[in-house]
């Protein structure tokens, strides 16, 4: 990075991680979609103002509609500029650093190609010889398997001793078991599987990274940190969004299928996982795989399929999932799934995984509870005459940011009588607020060669695999997802489900505080 031009937003990286990242070309197809403009350039943009992308750096969008550089390069400064509009808005910055930008938007060059021929890209052979390159697929899932295809024969993949060529596609990887090992072996038969870096942006979240850092940079947490004295584990991420105007895309999709196999198993993997023999990428990859073989293939009774009818969120009237537009009026898709998930090792023996996930509930959260047993002996009781509570840490990963220790301490006063309190840390108290958008520390990582926080052919195909039971038993069944009112906690089913082993889910509001 040019002397010229100092770090000027805060740290976005690991402080370990102080090198620009190599010399090489990023390409982006797909460079006029919402992808490019919501997400990828507002992070590169995060990584020039830190100094994390080196002076010989090239950027270049690659898409059909036939616009200029210039052109382009200003469709991508009106979406930045919204963002200083919105102080709400997850990457906000009040104001636009012109040098930054200017030092970005150099390096920038638009090509009006179709990558599904690879007769055409010929200008983009000629952009990137002798270059290293990493192809950024910011397409439609359908586009996946033909432009790899087009970018191998026209031989834009191939790497040699002095340059690399990486290619990235973002989630879903498959809409199930069999079309996710399709969509391997097919990216398999044009790259090696260390070419192949897959995005789920979220293992992009700092909190989510940190789940790695606060298991096993913490003794304290180690020996607790198994069935001995762990109850049970909740993980949830909740919505109070509604489909939206994405009836179309999500009618075809499902809670399941747009959450479970990937960003909550991702969570789970960095709950559950035994400690890597190292952090280099591999390590801590594997160590996620044991977590997934270890997954005893979910049963349909342990799955619960909602969907969101008539109600209010807000103040605000939400009308029934089957009325939004682009959804079909017999539609069968959930909108809500709760899974009970079991974990065949000597850790989590007996210890049930509850996850959750839904649109149109009545918060926006997305926590982990880990729930610890009662004391063998519970000496103490609250001021209501129950017994004492169990202890819980709560993990937040959005809207907070943080952790929440629960436990219990003695009321003052003559009577020997306790409460839950509760411990916090919060990431801006701690550190600061950083703006950014979460693919920061992706698109370093995959400059820099780093596989780390993306996944592997075995890790989606094992995720896959545990939650295809589920899958096949909605295909085959005609009983319609268990209605919930919009703006509710759920479907009772989903209540019904941890009640039959005497246990409740935490409440969103304990979730927010």
């Amino acid at each position: 990075m040019s002397p010229s031009l100092p770090p000027t937003r805060g740290p976005l990286v690991a402080p370990v991680a102080t090198q620009p990242a190599p010399a090489g070309t990023l390409v982006i197809l797909g460079a006029g979609g919402d992808l490019t403009h919501r997400l990828l350039v507002p992070a590169l943009y995060d990584l020039t103002c830190n100094g994390f992308l080196p002076d010989d750096f090239q950027i270049i969008g690659v898409s059909l509609e036939d616009h200029t550089t210039e052109e382009w390069v200003g469709s991508l400064r009106a979406k930045i500029e919204t963002f200083t509009k919105d102080s709400h808005a997850e990457f906000y910055t009040p104001s636009i650093d012109e040098k930054a930008w200017s030092w970005l938007t150099e390096r920038m060059t638009y090509r009006a190609l179709d990558f599904t021929s690879a007769e055409t890209l010929a200008p983009l052979c000629a952009d990137i010889a002798d270059r290293s390159a990493v192809f950024y697929l910011a397409t439609p899932p359908r586009f996946f398997e033909l432009a790899a295809e087009t970018l191998a024969k026209a031989s834009l993949l191939t790497e040699t001793d002095d340059h690399f060529r990486r290619l990235v596609i973002e989630k879903p990887f498959g809409t199930d078991l069999q079309s996710a090992q399709a969509l391997n072996a097919h990216l398999l038969s044009f790259l090696k599987e260390s070419q192949i870096y897959r995005v789920d942006h979220f293992l992009g979240k700092e909190t989510v990274q940190n789940l790695l850092a606060l298991r096993f940079s913490n003794l304290l947490f180690d020996p607790l940190w198994r069935r001995d004295y762990i109850d049970h584990i909740q993980i949830t991420a909740a919505e109070l969004l509604s489909v939206e105007g994405r009836g179309a895309f999500y009618d075809a999709t499902g809670a399941l299928r747009d959450m479970v196999p990937n960003h909550l198993f991702q969570i789970l993997a960095l709950v559950a996982m035994e400690p890597p023999s190292s952090l280099k990428a591999e390590a801590i990859r594997n160590a996620k795989q044991a977590v997934f073989d270890a997954i005893r293939p979910i049963s349909p009774e342990n799955a619960v399929r909602g969907q969101y009818q008539a109600g209010t969120i807000e103040g605000r009237a939400i009308s029934a999932y089957r009325d939004s537009k682009g959804v079909a009026a017999d539609s069968m898709t959930e909108t809500y799934t709760a899974l009970k998930i079991e974990i065949d090792t000597w850790r989590w023996a007996g210890v049930p995984f509850y996850l959750r996930t839904g649109k149109a509930l009545n918060s926006s959260v997305t926590e982990v509870v880990v729930q610890f047993k009662q004391t063998p002996h519970p000496l103490f009781h609250t001021a209501e005459g129950t017994p004492q509570v169990p202890n819980r840490f709560v993990y937040n990963i959005r809207p907070e940011k943080g952790a929440d220790l629960h436990f219990n301490a003695k009321q003052p006063g003559p009577d020997t009588i306790v409460e839950e309190v509760v411990s916090q840390f919060r990431y801006e108290d701690s550190f600061g607020s950083i703006p950014n958008v979460g693919y920061e520390t992706l698109l370093y990582d995959c400059l820099q060669g780093n596989a780390t926080l993306f996944q592997r052919a075995d890790n989606i195909e094992a995720a896959w695999r545990a939650v295809d039971p589920v899958l096949k038993a909605w295909a085959a069944s005609t009983t319609s997802p268990d209605p919930y009112d919009a703006g509710s906690s759920g479907p009772p089913s989903a209540d019904a489900l941890l009640a039959r082993d005497g246990r409740s889910w935490a409440p969103f509001d304990l979730l927010k505080k």
